[in-house]
């Protein structure tokens, strides 16, 4: 793998529309997560987040504050993390891994209330299990029910970090 471009996180704006629109992904991966083009008409309480390297958006995923966020966490200061996706084209070159290295100081720094990251694995995604490991996300012990099986409940902790 080679060196990792700098990588920094932005809050979606318009000017990453052409190239989230234009993302793949491989049908394993795509039955685990959703493109950008499906989630980028943001409902309330859904913040769209853009992993970009070199000005342009490489990853993408959700962050909600929604009532959705009490299925994995009786935490009222949680948020919720969903549809985390890099570029097929740009995969293998550690932008998932530094974004969510990032996670913990951009959610403090644009919403300080929240103290927690939670988010739901596919127990055959192990990649996905592999990666949020190593960025510090921890397996609950509780599970929930989705559309391929079982899921892991996984979190981040922000207090005091």
């Amino acid at each position: 793998m080679g060196k990792v471009d700098y990588v920094e996180m932005k809050m979606f704006s318009d000017e990453h529309l052409e190239v989230l629109h234009s993302f793949e992904l491989p049908e394993e991966q795509e039955q685990f997560t959703a493109l950008p083009s499906e989630m980028l008409e943001g409902a309330e309480g859904q913040h769209r987040i853009v992993i970009v390297s070199d000005h342009e958006p490489v990853g993408f995923f959700l962050l909600h504050s929604t009532e959705r966020v009490k299925e994995y966490s009786n935490n009222p200061k949680a948020m919720l993390l969903t549809a985390l996706s890099i570029n097929h084209v740009k995969q293998g070159k550690g932008y998932a891994k530094q974004g969510m290295l990032l996670l913990s100081d951009f959610v403090k720094s644009e919403f300080p209330n929240c103290d927690e990251i939670v988010l739901a694995v596919n127990h055959k995604n192990l990649p996905a299990q592999r990666l949020y490991s190593r960025v510090c996300f921890v397996d609950t012990g509780k599970r929930k029910m989705g559309p391929l099986g079982e899921q892991f409940i996984m979190k981040l902790s922000l207090k005091g970090s």
